[in-house]
């Protein structure tokens, strides 16, 4: 048994919660600025771009092969960066703006409250929501990928490690 492996910034540390800044904006939207909700997907956005390039320079470190060292690294930024970009800020994004805008839609529809209380509701709604549709789009994501892009490596050598 070798030493402890080193924990990965982008998933092991609070880093990986930038990644969830997208869901927080979505949740929030029907009270602060649209220019906010976009600032979060820049956010997001930020993080994926950054794990890819980490794995990319994991991939170069790990790679001892010369020759093969350009499309390990290619494989391991493209298959982060897709990866992310659909579990981590697409698909959360989306879901979480639909239930809020479904959760205010409904307390419209079904209550009296006045209109600060719901959208204050329907941020709490959005915010609760969003530990409960990580693991199932994590898994979603990685089906997709592995019944698709994956597909594509050459071999399971090359195929990085998506969660």
């Amino acid at each position: 048994m070798g030493p402890p492996a080193e924990p990965d910034l982008y998933r092991d540390t609070w880093v990986r919660y930038l990644g969830y800044a997208n869901e927080v904006g979505e949740s929030f939207r029907a009270i602060v600025p649209v220019s906010l909700v976009w600032a979060s997907y820049g956010v997001a956005t930020a993080y994926v771009t950054a794990d890819a390039v980490d794995k990319g320079k994991k991939a170069a470190v790990a790679c001892e092969d010369e020759a093969g060292k350009t499309p390990q690294v290619a494989v391991a930024v493209l298959d982060t960066f897709v990866w992310q970009a659909l579990a981590s800020v697409a698909i959360p994004g989306f879901t979480i703006n639909r239930i809020c805008a479904a959760s205010l839609y409904l307390l419209g529809t079904m209550t009296r409250w006045p209109l600060p209380i719901r959208k204050w509701t329907t941020t709490a709604i959005g915010l609760s929501a969003i530990p409960f549709i990580i693991k199932p789009i994590d898994r979603t994501v990685d089906f997709l990928l592995d019944s698709s892009l994956r597909q594509l490596y050459s071999s399971d050598e090359t195929r990085p490690s998506s969660s």
